[in-house]
C-alpha cells in the first residue's frame, strides 16, 4: 500500500460515517452517560467528543501497559455496568476476549479498518514483572496512523450519537475539533516521512508499524523493556542491526537514561523519545505527547540527515 493511502481513505471516509451516525435510531434518553474506554487514546477521543456528556472511565494504572493489563473484579464489573465499551480492537488488551461483556453495548472502535490490519509474527516473552505475554499476531497500536485514530474517534461519536441523539449537534462540533487536531498531527507526520526518506530506524519495541506505514518509514523494531536499562547482550545485538541495516535514528517508547541516550549517540544513532500514549501520560494528555513526541522524532531526522 502507497504512502498516505489508508490516511487519505481514513479521513475521506470521516464525512460518511459522522453522517451515518446522524441516521442512527434514537436510544434511551438519561442524563450523563458511562463510557468505558479500554487504551487511553480511546479514552481521551471519548472525553474530548461527549463533553460534558459523559464520565468516561479507563482505570488502567499509571506504571501498567494496558496492552496486557488485568483487570480486577471491581474493575470487570465498572466495564460491565458502562453504557459504552469502547474497545480498540485488532488484539490489544486480551482480557477483553475472555471476560463476559454485554455485547450489545461494546463499540469496536477499529471495526471500520480492520482490512487494513498489519499481521506480526506472534512472539511469546516477558517484560519485569508482568508475567509470560504474547503479541497476539496482530500489530495493535493502530491509533499511530493518525487517519485510522480518526476513524477511531468518528466510531465513538456514532456510539455517542445513538445513545443521546439530542446531543448530536455538540457531539459532531467536538468530533470536528478532535479531528481538526488529529489532521495537523497527520500532517506533521507526512512532513516527517517526507524528511526521512531514506533513512531506516530502529525502535525500541514493535509498536509503531501503522505510523511507519502511513509515512513510508522503513521500521527495525527490538523488543526492550522501556523500564529497564538495556543488558549488554542487548547492546551488542543492537550494535549487530545497526551494522546490518545502516540504522540512523533510534525510537525510544519512553524517555531512558542519560547513559543510554550516550552510548546510542556512540552507535551513530540520533535518538527520539516517541511514547504511543497506550497509557494516561503524568503530565499533559494525548495530544500534547503526541506533538512532543513528532517533534522529537523531526529533530532525530534532521540530524540523521545532516551527519
Amino acid at each position: 500500500m502507497a504512502a498516505g493511502t489508508l490516511t487519505r481513505r481514513s479521513f475521506g471516509a470521516l464525512s460518511f460515517a459522522t453522517g451515518a451516525a446522524a441516521m442512527a435510531g434514537p436510544a434511551m434518553a438519561q442524563d450523563r452517560l458511562s463510557v468505558a474506554a479500554g487504551n487511553y487514546p480511546l479514552a481521551y477521543f471519548a472525553e474530548r467528543i461527549a463533553g460534558d456528556l459523559a464520565d468516561v472511565l479507563f482505570p488502567v494504572p499509571a506504571d501498567v501497559d494496558p496492552s496486557f493489563w488485568r483487570p480486577g473484579i471491581a474493575d470487570i464489573s465498572a466495564f460491565q455496568a458502562a453504557d459504552l465499551i469502547v474497545l480498540n480492537g485488532a488484539g490489544f488488551a486480551d482480557w477483553t476476549a475472555r471476560t463476559s461483556l454485554p455485547r450489545s453495548r461494546i463499540v469496536n472502535a477499529s471495526a471500520a479498518f480492520e482490512d487494513a490490519f498489519i499481521a506480526t509474527e506472534t512472539v511469546t516473552h516477558s517484560h519485569g514483572d508482568g508475567g509470560e505475554h504474547s503479541h497476539t499476531g496482530t500489530a495493535s497500536y493502530v491509533w499511530l496512523d493518525f487517519g485510522q485514530a480518526a476513524m477511531q474517534a468518528a466510531t465513538i461519536a456514532a456510539a455517542l450519537i445513538r445513545r443521546a441523539p439530542a446531543a448530536e449537534a455538540q457531539i459532531s462540533e467536538n468530533l470536528a475539533a478532535l479531528i481538526a487536531d488529529l489532521t495537523a498531527l497527520d500532517a506533521e507526520a507526512q512532513a516527517i516521512g517526507a524528511a526521512a526518506e531514506g533513512l531506516t530506524f530502529i525502535t525500541s519495541h514493535p509498536r509503531y508499524q501503522y505510523f511507519g506505514r502511513a509515512h513510508d518509514l522503513t521500521l527495525r523494531a527490538l523488543d526492550w523493556d522501556a523500564r529497564e536499562e538495556p543488558s549488554e547482550a542487548q547492546w551488542q545485538a543492537l550494535e549487530a542491526l545497526v551494522g546490518e541495516s545502516g540504522a540512523t535514528v533510534f525510537v525510544w517508547e519512553a524517555a531512558p537514561s542519560d547513559t543510554a541516550l550516550q552510548r546510542m549517540e556512540d552507535l551513530g544513532l540520533s535518538n527520539a523519545v516517541f511514547a504511543p500514549m497506550a497509557n494516561r501520560p503524568t503530565n499533559g494528555d494525548f495530544l500534547q505527547g503526541m506533538q512532543d513526541g513528532l517533534s522529537a522524532l523531526a529533530e532525530a531526522v534532521r540530524i540523521a540527515s545532516s551527519s
